[in-house]
């Protein structure tokens, strides 16, 4: 019976994420990980109601709002795309964590036991809190290391490609601001993992990883930075990830100067308008009867 019980409170419990999800999350990458499969979908999807409630309350436009999340969800999906081996490397390590998972029947006895069946609020705040799962094994504290690693990793590297790309954005930064007190606070991603699996994702980890793909996008170059994604084996590690200066000279770039950023389009046809002048005739008109310019008339002693 207690096993009965114990699958029917986890899969309870999986439903109350779920529909928590389904108010939290503005994109289809919010999760970290890829729930998209398919033609059509390569480019991920926004959720209007999620947008909606991620911009309440942020005094920007809303049009700004869409097109930033836009951007992180196209990077989340283009880096899925280019790392094909990413999503198995993703579903696995979730599997191997989840391998782990059982249903400890005496703690649900234990627990039973002080329990006031007509206590409503306090089994809804027991199946939501995620108190069901037992204590991590070894193998799961080690899976748990590598999902958290890369989960870090991925989330770094899109917050660093979209801060690139929305450079120009008006309120692009408070925009920003506005992701990393959400990840700091606990978004989708921190909700999920944490209650289904007892996963805790640290936003210092995070931050980090971030720091690091900027660092060397300017010491190496953004290819350089992209190349990492080619292997698994090539992947900064988590002492890499708190420590740059053991990647930097991993990859030979510790002494290396930063990068020389190509400029864009924008910045081309710029710089080419500066660097005519004005063209010859639009000066201003010296007015009606003047002659070429002698040379200047020497002061009076």
């Amino acid at each position: 019976m207690l096993r009965s019980v114990g699958g029917t409170l986890f899969a309870t419990q999986l439903g109350q994420v779920v529909g928590k999800l389904s108010r939290e999350v503005a994109a289809g990458g919010d999760v970290g990980i890829p729930l998209l499969t398919g033609p059509g979908r390569e480019g991920g999807a926004l959720i209007p109601s999620g947008v909606a409630a991620f911009a309440e309350g942020l005094e920007q436009d809303s049009e700004a709002v869409t097109l930033y999340l836009a951007v992180r969800e196209l990077a989340h999906a283009r880096l899925f795309r280019h790392a094909k081996w990413l999503r198995l490397h993703m579903l696995t390590a979730i599997t191997d964590y989840a391998r782990g998972i059982r249903i400890d029947t005496a703690h649900i006895e234990e627990l039973a036991r002080d329990m006031d069946p007509s206590d409503t609020q306090r089994i809804q705040e027991l199946v939501s809190s995620g108190a069901l799962i037992p204590p991590k094994s070894p193998e799961q504290e080690a899976a748990h290391a590598r999902l958290e690693t890369m989960l870090a990793l991925i989330e770094g590297w899109v917050d660093a490609v979209t801060a690139d790309a929305t450079v120009r954005l008006p309120g692009g930064e408070a925009i920003a601001e506005m992701v990393r007190r959400r990840r700091a606070t606990g978004g989708p991603a921190e909700h999920a993992f944490s209650t289904l699996v007892g996963l805790e994702l640290r936003p210092r980890k995070l931050r980090e990883a971030a720091a690091l793909w900027r660092l060397l996008a300017e010491r190496g170059g953004i290819s350089r930075r992209d190349e990492l994604w080619a292997h698994p084996d090539l992947l900064p590690t988590a002492e890499e990830i708190e420590h740059p200066a053991r990647l930097l000279e991993r990859l030979g770039l510790a002494g290396a100067e930063p990068a020389a950023t190509e400029p864009d389009e924008f910045d081309r046809e710029l710089a080419k308008l500066l660097d005519q002048g004005l063209p010859e005739g639009d000066g201003p008109d010296p007015g009606p009867g003047a002659g070429p310019a002698g040379p200047p008339t020497p002061p009076a002693s």
